[in-house]
């Protein structure tokens, strides 16, 4: 992963840091370009989310660039027409 943008959704698990045996969903709001850190390493301000979305706390957190992954939430289906409602003309 290599573009991190505010507003990006991450599921970080044991692959960004140990710290997250159980892992947690992170929308970022920043990346600390200033704080220095371990080559391959950042420190992420974000929230903790809920599956829904709602935040949960307010975090900074110290992971490893190559462990971390977008979360990609699946999409319902769009609902179809009723047969025959519609016709084409």
């Amino acid at each position: 992963m290599t573009d991190l943008r505010a507003g990006d959704v991450l599921h970080l698990t044991r692959a960004a840091s140990v710290q997250f045996v159980t892992p947690i969903l992170f929308r970022l709001i920043r990346v600390q370009q200033d704080w220095i850190t371990y080559d391959g390493w950042v420190w992420l301000d974000g929230y903790e989310i809920r599956a829904n979305g709602e935040a949960v706390a307010r975090r900074s957190v110290f992971v490893q660039r190559s462990g971390l992954r977008t979360f990609r939430a699946e999409r319902p289906v769009p609902a179809r027409a009723a047969p025959g409602r519609y016709r084409q003309r």
